[in-house]
């Protein structure tokens, strides 16, 4: 099982990145896959989610309207748009993919290994 994030970077106040999740190893389309943020001296932070099933979306308050998720399961890629960036978003950026068993009920998850953003004049 491998996620691999990559686009991360340096970036000033107000502009935009687009952060991309490769995945591997695991049937990608039945997960639940979400972006989660570490920054120094904070707890994690759950950014967006995009459901297996229909595609929904969720979002922690601070992004709303700012960062979008889409997932592309042709490509086993998932994808965090952020726009309007502020150095409260600075932060290491994981993905993570999730999945319960109907069939046995044991909970799989796995973590991509982080890409760094950073916002700054």
């Amino acid at each position: 099982v491998q996620l691999v994030e990559s686009g991360g970077g340096l970036v000033q106040p107000g502009g935009s990145l687009i952060l991309s999740c490769a995945a591997s190893g695991f049937p990608f389309s039945s997960y639940d896959m979400s972006w989660y943020r570490h920054a120094p001296g904070k707890e994690r932070e759950l950014v967006a989610t995009t459901t297996s099933a229909e595609g929904r979306t969720n979002y922690a308050d601070s992004v709303k309207g700012r960062f979008t998720i889409s997932r592309d399961n042709a490509r086993n890629t998932v994808y965090l748009q952020m726009n309007s960036l502020n150095t409260e978003d600075t932060a290491v950026y994981y993905c993570k993919a999730a999945h319960i068993s109907k069939l046995s009920g044991f909970a799989y998850s796995y973590w991509g290994q982080g890409t760094q953003v950073t916002v700054s004049a």
